[in-house]
């Protein structure tokens, strides 16, 4: 299996403002177990519905990977794509440690590698989490004689540079969260000294070495919590210190305006769920028995406890002044939808779906993904086994009623290793994938009911086999992603979005 290493904080990729902002929690040591209703989880909003689209037919951008590599979920293949003022980037790792750096202008033509880092005995992938800030993209890049550092480009060879040799020679840097503001790059490292805990500190960057300062050093015994919030131009985290509890922090990417807003916890408190949505964002972390729910407009006045249940759970989605969240009825083995008034208390049960596999060793429903897209919510469930595959997954829609909440379709992925990905277009419609009797799982699109959910965009891989599409991002009229196709590797393809 292909090592794919990570931090032990959440990565968010900073994405342009017309595409939707997406929480990846799969795969990631968060420092606390998923809830049974949010096991291996993304979350993605869109921020709009009148940008809303219907995709036409896919096709490839260009064959970025060379043939014949194979078709896996640990790769090679093409990721991190982002967009940096209407270019599309995005990286290719090979399993011999050899990256390249793309850019794009959409046309196979306008598809060409920016740089390519030769085969070396480094981490897989080698270059990774591309940020755009303005027109240069951002990322991070092991080499042997550096390690992991910080490059930067701005779409040409010449213009394609380590920013700084932070770690002096082979050793590696270890990033947390990235945030573009202000035409700059702020971002959280961890500073490994020879004995004891790294030590966390907040830096910026403008893609110079001069140019590249450190901001605030937290010490030692800050904890980071494992996700990250943008709210406008402010960029919020959470940290934990013994002896002072959990805070929520905010920066505008100046060592003044990095300042505390609110403690939340006089403990040190897990933060195990989060979603975002405009000038608004939600939050949950474990309290002794009770699961506590918050909201935030980045304002100490603005933050502020919505409810507390008493069991885990985790959140869906927000629509209008309402957060939706999911739990599992302990007695029943049920997925409960309740709602949460963004004012605070209404706490009301929406309904509980149905489990055919509740009595079955280890049948226990989880949400996997949900998607917000206009004025409905989609959200696939899985329903666990005592393997590591989910026993069935099904795709759902709701508009927070019980009579408008609908199952959609059945026959989605049952992999341990890919679970069938949901990106919001907006206007209710939503693209997922899935498969029919005579297609592997492809690119399938609901319009928000299941007359309106019916068969696949096209038949990427063609036959019985998966072309495993998935890395979803809007880049003006076109959403990419990657797929497996008759090249015999993971290649970038794209769906043009077309006005409803």
């Amino acid at each position: 299996m292909r090592a794919r290493e990570g931090l032990a904080v959440l990565w968010l990729g900073l994405v342009a403002c017309d595409a939707p902002t997406v929480l990846e929690l799969r795969g990631v040591d968060t420092n606390a177990a998923p809830t049974a209703a949010t096991r291996s989880r993304s979350i993605a909003v869109w921020d709009g519905d009148l940008d809303g689209c219907v995709p036409g037919t896919p096709a490839r951008l260009k064959a970025a990977v060379p043939p014949g590599s194979g078709a896996s979920v640990n790769g090679p293949f093409p990721e991190s794509f982002v967009d940096a003022q209407g270019t599309l980037y995005f990286a290719t790792n090979l399993f011999d440690g050899g990256a390249t750096l793309w850019r794009s202008n959409g046309r196979e033509s306008g598809t060409v590698a920016v740089k390519q880092f030769p085969a070396a005995s480094v981490g897989v992938p080698a270059l990774q989490r591309l940020v755009a800030v303005g027109r240069k993209v951002f990322f991070q890049l092991d080499q042997p004689a550096t390690g992991q550092e910080l490059w930067v480009s701005d779409g040409t060879e010449a213009g394609t540079r380590m920013v700084a040799d932070l770690t002096p020679g082979p050793g590696d840097t270890r990033f947390a969260f990235f945030a573009a503001q202000h035409g700059q790059l702020t971002f959280l490292r961890q500073v490994f000294v020879s004995a004891g805990p790294p030590r966390l500190e907040l830096w910026r960057t403008d893609g110079t070495p001069q140019g590249t300062t450190r901001l605030r050093d937290f010490g030692s015994t800050a904890r980071l919590g494992y996700t990250g919030l943008w709210l406008g131009d402010q960029f919020l985290f959470f940290l934990s210190t013994p002896g002072q509890g959990t805070r929520l922090w905010r920066t505008d990417g100046t060592e003044r305006g990095t300042i505390p807003i609110r403690r939340l916890d006089a403990e040190v408190v897990a933060i195990t769920d989060s979603l975002q949505r405009d000038d608004l964002a939600v939050f949950l972390f474990q309290d002794g028995p009770n699961t506590e729910v918050w909201k935030t407009d980045g304002t100490a006045l603005g933050t502020m406890r919505l409810e507390a249940f008493g069991k885990d759970l985790g959140l869906l989605g927000v629509l209008g002044s309402t957060v939706y969240l999911a739990s599992v009825d302990g007695a029943t083995t049920q997925l409960k939808l309740q709602s949460l008034s963004l004012a605070g208390g209404d706490k009301t049960t929406i309904t509980t779906l149905p489990n055919p596999y509740a009595e079955e060793e280890g049948g226990y429903p989880y949400v996997q993904h949900s998607a917000v897209s206009g004025r409905v919510m989609y959200f696939t469930v899985a329903i666990a086994s005592p393997g590591p595959a989910p026993r069935a997954v099904t795709l759902w829609v709701t508009d927070g009623t019980a009579r408008g909440t609908t199952q959609l379709a059945e026959n989605l992925s049952l992999g341990d290793e890919y679970a069938s990905p949901l990106f919001p277009l907006g206007s209710g419609t939503a693209l997922f994938v899935a498969s029919t009797r005579d297609t592997g799982l492809e690119p399938w699109l609901s319009l928000g009911s299941r007359m309106l959910t019916q068969g696949p965009l096209a038949d990427i891989r063609p036959g019985p086999a998966t072309s495993l599409a998935d890395g979803f991002t809007r880049v003006g009229d076109r959403v990419y992603f990657r797929a497996a196709d008759d090249t015999g590797s993971m290649q970038p393809w794209f769906v043009p979005c077309l006005p409803r």
